[in-house]
């Protein structure tokens, strides 16, 4: 197998794990949920301004730390996305509360509630 190759493979099956779309998913049932998945995530928008983003560092060798607190007066739930990496997940931040998140791959992109 050649570098090229690999790489592409390994960028499919983290695609595929990512998407959670491993367990005899087909072609056709993968492009629906990836479809579902960007849908959702266009649909909950950038997070507002009262979740507060400090300390956001993309790291030179690869990786991504950012900081969040929450001062919207109510729980939030916000999700960091990460470019060619696996995004956080839904993460429930009760109002004054803090949380770091980082990663040893990708780069930040933005942060959005879910």
């Amino acid at each position: 197998m050649t570098r090229t190759t690999s790489f592409v493979a390994t960028t499919a099956a983290a695609a595929a794990l990512t998407l959670g779309l491993a367990g005899g998913a087909t072609a056709a049932g993968q492009h629906d949920a990836g479809r579902t998945q960007a849908a959702r995530i266009a649909a909950a928008g950038t997070a507002p301004a009262c979740i507060e983003r400090t300390s956001v560092e993309n790291k030179p060798e690869g990786g991504v730390r950012v900081y969040l607190r929450n001062f919207c007066g109510k729980t939030m739930h916000v999700k960091v996305i990460v470019k060619y990496w696996s995004d956080s997940g839904c993460k429930s931040m009760p109002n004054g509360t803090g949380w770091l998140f980082q990663t040893v791959g990708g780069r930040y992109e933005r942060t959005v509630v879910c």
